[in-house]
């Protein structure tokens, strides 16, 4: 929920074209607009929730099985640990998850259950909601009251004891102190605004005293290091407090919160964001802008603005999530970094707040709200359970070939588990308890003078100030129109509905009669008249059914229809590759329910929207295009006995040089004449593209010395198309083995062989040889490893193997330290005898 405007909230901002009509008379007779930029607002205010009800549809069957986990859950359970920690008495059973004793974010989900109540009260008017917020409310008063007894500062308020901060402020490792008060405070400023709770607001002001005492008192570079730690949404949640009370002494403590390794390049429109926790970030950009509502410098504005722009046109996935394992990688890179971890949807969550924020001062950006439209309709609204009473989530929406929507195996889940009651209170748990009762807040924005309809979505809208009630029906998205109809009231005003960018051909009719012209995409359909009680919109919104290739691969894509991702539904059956879909084949069997079908490796798949497939494995991208031709038995061969230059020549003829980088050099005593030597930092060699491309059957060897202990996952080889697919051999892997792995789906996916690790400080020969389901490893000429269940080959990598390295990783790994020599690559499976020949002295 967005919190009350700010100074700045009525700005203007910058427009954009919109399709209007002025309708001058009662007869539904329409006239191109004299005045185009009157017809256009500059700013917008959210409609409050209680004005806004939801009527029949998934989102009113997620916000019921929602409401229905709020009335149900525990509270004493849930306050167990708050009580423990001031040393009041609890019987109670404690919670599993992150809410366990021991767990150092516990009572974070009382943050977000505190939400949850306030926002699901506000928009359903159920009283029990809002009598059980209260009663949490009242009994963490009585444990801020109890702090000073337990040895914490006045109006400390937490599960786990202050000296966690102490932790934080001398850097010696902690988990995430302020991301939990941030939870808390930003429930307990909900309940105040949503439900009235006076209460509420005077625990988190007084737990606000508390972070304003414990940051004041620390020098900025103190603050910059404690910064470095997650902190969740502190300099949103205090400036909130300064749009409640007026109080600047809030906005000072909010502008600690100015973390400036981040803020910095985005101030600058720069991208660096590869490498940082991704919801680590979300969270203070929507504080940024509102540091800005409330009246700080424009640069805060900016730097929310340069991170939507960025995050969502070069770190986002087709369904409008991003982060891959929580993190953010290299921008535009998509086919390469799939997995079962992907787009956490905690970071949609937040995005939708920094979306919305944004819409309302830009309102006539409807790229801001195809986003959110695209975010809600195939993360959001899919990431409930529909089978389960209370609404359970699931933490990821993994995007690998033959994913399934479950809890992360961290979480102790068992496979096609979505969260439960009480063993696995995740983050995502608990921005869920909000996200699904807070559907209403963005279908509707408003001015003095228009409504905006920004989601079609079943809703009924008042309007209290214009004395006039909308009513919007729509069987959105297996139907692509909507119909708006004034129920009740009379007004003069503009109605402006969004005509997203996917929809080509848009059309409109008032009182039956068609409206003569079809707004483009990306633009506002305006209408304005006085209207009454059974006036009717009729918006029709065609939908295409296309591609979208990844920015990485263009082979690589997925189907939408409008802005719905199809997704390939497997049910219990889970190749774990891209399946290569004829894009020809793809044919709408149902339009409601919409249901396609396709021609898939040669199999008829049902294609359904992402949100909808559940408890069953699912493909949402593809692979695409002829593939590509098997390599030559000997495909690639480097002496490394180059004394000069960068390029290493390929002793096969096929022309497959390779490039030494950054701290690779030439050593002129290698194993086999010379060799290259690796420096551990960045040095590492670049192999041809391609070299086993449409490879079914493969080879590699190479002589390899350690200089001492190798990084854990550092790389001897690593060929792929990123991290969704690659084979790599790893002198040290995380269970402390040499390993060989091959997945074509993440990490999640790998097939391997495990084995003792190599010794160091001496050259060692190792080989894998591939075929017929059969990978063989191989230590000095010696079969050390084999996986007779290999079912991922390099054909399925795609139509490129495009990155291939010696001495790195696809990862951020670390780089080998050592040397190589006599590197080779075949198209065929070795021989037991011929590894034995090339590992023998000459």
């Amino acid at each position: 929920m967005t919190p009350p405007l700010g100074r700045r909230q009525l700005l203007a901002a910058a427009g954009a074209t919109s399709a209007a009509f002025t309708l001058t008379g009662t007869d539904g007779t329409a006239h191109a607009a004299a005045d185009r930029a009157a017809a256009e607002p500059t700013a917008v205010r959210p409609f409050p929730l209680t004005a806004v009800t939801l009527l029949d549809s998934p989102f009113r069957d997620n916000q019921r099985r929602n409401s229905a986990y709020l009335r149900f859950v525990d509270l004493d359970r849930l306050l167990h640990t708050f009580r423990t920690n001031v040393r009041l008495p609890s019987t109670a059973q404690p919670c599993g998850g992150w809410e366990g004793p021991d767990v150092e974010l516990r009572g974070h989900s009382t943050g977000h259950l505190l939400s949850g109540l306030a926002l699901a009260y506000a928009n359903t008017g159920d009283t029990v909601l809002r009598d059980k917020g209260r009663t949490l409310v009242a009994e963490l008063a009585r444990c801020q009251a109890a702090s000073p007894g337990a040895g914490f500062r006045t109006g400390y308020l937490s599960a786990f004891p202050e000296s966690f901060f102490d932790r934080l402020e001398a850097g010696t490792g902690v988990w995430a102190p302020y991301y939990t008060i941030h939870k808390i405070m930003a429930g307990l400023v909900e309940q105040y605004r949503l439900t009235g709770n006076e209460q509420a607001l005077d625990v988190v002001l007084r737990q606000a005293r508390w972070v304003d005492a414990r940051t004041s008192g620390l020098s900025y570079e103190r603050m910059q290091q404690v910064l470095e730690t997650e902190f969740g949404g502190m300099n949103d949640v205090l400036a909130d407090l300064h749009a409640l009370t007026g109080n600047t002494a809030w906005l000072d403590a909010a502008e600690r919160f100015t973390h400036a390794q981040v803020f910095d390049p985005l101030a600058q429109g720069e991208d660096r964001l590869a490498g940082l926790h991704a919801n680590t970030q979300i969270p203070k950009m929507v504080g940024a802008l509102r540091l800005w509502e409330e009246g700080l410098p424009e640069r805060y504005r900016t730097i929310a603005a340069n991170f939507w722009k960025i995050v969502t046109g070069h770190h986002s996935y087709v369904i409008g999530g991003n982060s891959n394992g929580e993190a953010f990688h290299e921008p535009d890179v998509v086919a390469g970094q799939l997995s079962d971890n992907t787009c956490e949807n905690c970071n949609s969550y937040n995005m939708l707040k920094l979306t919305r924020l944004l819409h309302f001062h830009t309102p006539d950006r409807v790229e801001l709200l195809d986003f959110y439209e695209r975010a809600l309709l195939n993360q959001l609204l899919g990431e409930q359970d529909p089978d389960s009473e209370h609404g359970f989530n699931i933490y990821y929406t993994g995007l690998a070939p033959g994913s399934v929507k479950r809890q992360p195996s961290f979480m102790g889940a068992d496979p096609d588990v979505y969260s439960t009651d009480y063993d696995n209170f995740s983050c995502d748990h608990g921005t869920g308890m909000e996200t699904q009762a807070k559907f209403a807040d963005t279908i509707y924005t408003h001015d003095e003078h228009a409504l905006l309809v920004n989601l079609f979505v079943p809703s009924q809208v008042v309007w209290r100030e214009r004395g006039i009630t909308w009513r919007q029906t729509t069987g959105f998205p297996d139907r692509s129109t909507t119909t708006l109809t004034v129920i009740a009231g009379r007004s003069a005003h503009r109605l402006r509905v969004r005509v997203p960018s996917w929809a080509s051909g848009a059309r409109a009719a008032l009182n039956g009669r068609a409206l003569p012209d079809r707004p483009k995409p990306g633009t506002w359909l305006t209408l304005e008249r006085t209207w009454r009680a059974g006036d009717r919109v009729e918006v029709s919104l065609p939908m295409r059914t296309v591609v979208e290739p990844t920015p990485d691969d263009p082979d690589v894509q997925a189907v939408l229809h409008g802005p719905v991702v199809l997704a390939g539904a497997f049910g219990d059956r889970a190749d774990p590759w891209l399946s290569r879909l004829d894009v020809d084949s793809v044919r709408q069997e149902s339009s409601d329910p919409l249901r396609f079908t396709a021609r898939a490796d040669d199999t008829d798949v049902t294609l359904l929207p992402i949100a909808r497939v559940h408890h069953q494995h699912y493909s949402v991208y593809w692979l695409t295009g002829e593939p590509p031709s098997p390599p030559p038995e000997f495909a690639a061969w480097h002496r490394f006995d180059e004394t000069s230059g960068t390029t290493a020549s390929d002793a096969t003829g096929n022309g497959r040089t390779a490039q030494l980088v950054a701290g690779a050099a030439w050593l002129a005593d290698g194993r086999i004449g010379g060799a290259v030597a690796l420096d551990g930092v960045n040095g590492h060699v670049a192999l041809a593209e391609d070299l086993l491309a449409g490879a079914s059957a493969y080879s590699l060897a190479t002589w390899v010395r350690l200089d001492g202990r190798p990084g854990t996952w550092s790389r001897i080889f690593d060929l792929g198309t990123g991290v969704t697919a690659n084979l790599f051999l790893t002198p040290l892997s995380g269970d402390g083995t040499l390993r060989y792995a091959i997945t074509a789906g993440g990490a999640g996916a790998e097939q391997r062989i495990d084995a003792e690790p190599l010794p160091t400080d001496r050259w060692v020969h190792v080989a894998v040889a591939y075929g017929d389901g059969t990978a063989v490893l191989y230590v000095d000429g010696a079969e050390t490893g084999r996986n007779t269940a290999v079912t991922v080959e390099p054909r399925r990598f795609g139509n490129h193997v495009r990155a291939g390295y010696v001495g790195r990783s696809q990862y951020a790994d670390p780089y080998l330290k050592g040397a190589v020599d006599d590197f080779r690559v075949y198209g065929r499976a070795l021989s037991a005898a011929e590894v034995a020949t090339l590992a023998r002295p000459t």
